[in-house]
């Protein structure tokens, strides 16, 4: 595969294995980062990997990822529930995006079981912790040799 798939990370995603470990597992993102370059590596895949706080920022990655990306993994942490400007920034963009979630977001609050960007993603995989994003790899991979 010539271009790299994008793997984007959301608000307080740097924190995983500190915070809230009951819910998000004690893996670190540095962990995730080294446990999707190695699935990746296997499919034959490249990555980015990039975690930020910034709304902004997410938005200017995932118009990135649409010019330079083969697809799109994105776990955008709290702002799934709220970001009508990733909705526009996904939909904008002409490649194929899988959500990830390491908690099941439908066990959680009610405020949780809402997400802008199920609408535009072409699946959603959630609460099955870090391996989630292995699993978000092998759907791209057939989602990209599909398109």
């Amino acid at each position: 595969m010539d271009k790299p798939v994008y793997i984007l990370n959301g608000p307080n995603l740097n924190l995983l294995g500190t915070r809230e470990p009951e819910v998000y597992g004690h893996e670190t993102l540095e962990d995730l980062e080294a446990r999707a370059a190695k699935k990746a590596l296997s499919l034959g895949m490249g990555i980015i990997f990039r975690q930020s706080n910034s709304e902004g920022e997410l938005v200017d990655w995932i118009q990135e990822a649409g010019r330079e990306g083969a697809g799109l993994i994105i776990n955008a942490g709290a702002y799934t529930h709220t970001s009508v400007a990733l909705l526009d920034a996904l939909s904008s963009v002409n490649i194929p995006a899988i959500e990830v979630h390491l908690s099941n977001i439908f066990a959680r609050e009610d405020f949780r079981h809402h997400s802008y960007i199920s609408k535009v993603a072409h699946g959603v995989i959630c609460g099955f912790g870090p391996p989630g994003y292995e699993f978000a790899l092998e759907a791209l991979q057939q989602q990209i040799r599909t398109n």
